[in-house]
């Protein structure tokens, strides 16, 4: 991993520490069924918290860990968070042209996951709610794999499945970059926690200098059906790092989001208050 590599942890004080990677990739030996057998794929980022996600520090959407935070499934960090480009995609032969044309279509995203908010805010501006027609199609692996198949219509995909897309030729319908925020389980080292991003922050600076370098890490991130398709010198920066605090406004402006929208059942998610839900170490705003 280039974090181990370049030291940046080390630099922190932090030796001793094991980095994972959480399954939403859709490795090779587990492919989902694709149209028509496509189940309602009801599992994501919110589910994966619900469950138990085995890890000092983890990130998802923010509108997941603000949720997942209101609910006592861990803290989210209110020091910094990240925003990674992504976009709605469509085959490059759709008669779909402009967000307007969405109407009605089948848009494939991840159930409660940063791709079912970040559509929904993206197309608003042009489409009545009940002109927006969601699909759970799974992981962002998932989800490349139906629009490969010719199975979605369109699909909203981030990171290392935006620059696929893009690189393959699928067009971009609208922009729909978005928030991801990170979550500390309680009892977790609140000064091993400030070392970590005191190294990401270093390594974000690195990244701003000259991304080039550091493309080939992509390869990690794609399961080899879909790695053998681009060339990842080709990617772009990706998810950056702002170090800027999550406020209480951020926080509860997402609550009144979410709850208006009714994205979660009435008494699946939490509201906690944000001084119990949100970690802050910095001065008070």
């Amino acid at each position: 991993m280039g974090g181990r590599k370049k030291g940046y942890f080390a630099a922190e004080g932090l030796t001793d520490y094991a980095l994972s990677r959480h399954g939403l990739l859709s490795p090779d030996h587990v492919r989902a069924p694709t149209l028509p057998s496509l189940p309602d794929n009801r599992n994501g980022a919110y589910q994966t918290y619900e469950q138990g996600r085995n890890a000092s520090v983890s990130c998802a959407c923010h509108w997941t860990v603000n949720k997942a935070a209101g609910a006592d499934l861990g803290r989210l960090w209110g020091e910094c968070y990240t925003v990674t480009p992504c976009g709605i995609f469509v085959p490059n032969g759709s008669a779909v042209r402009a967000p307007e044309d969405l109407a009605d279509v089948a848009l494939h995203v991840g159930y409660q996951s940063g791709s079912h908010y970040t559509t929904i805010q993206a197309l608003e501006p042009f489409l009545p709610a009940d002109r927006i027609k969601l699909v759970f199609g799974g992981s962002p692996a998932d989800r490349v794999d139906q629009l490969l198949d010719g199975h979605a219509p369109a699909a909203t995909v981030f990171g290392a499945q935006y620059y696929l897309m893009e690189q393959l030729g699928f067009r971009k319908i609208v922009d729909a970059t978005f928030m991801i925020a990170a979550m500390v389980p309680r009892g977790v080292d609140i000064a091993d926690v400030r070392g970590y991003f005191a190294a990401l922050r270093r390594a974000q600076a690195d990244i701003d200098v000259s991304h080039q370098p550091y493309t080939r890490y992509y390869a990690n991130e794609l399961p080899e059906r879909h790695r053998a398709l681009v060339d990842v010198r080709r990617f772009g920066p990706g998810e950056r790092f702002v170090f800027e605090p999550y406020t209480q406004a951020m926080y509860e402006a997402t609550q009144a989001w979410i709850d208006a929208r009714r994205i979660f059942a009435e008494g699946q998610s939490g509201s906690g208050a944000y001084r119990d839900a949100v970690i802050r170490l910095l001065a008070a705003e």
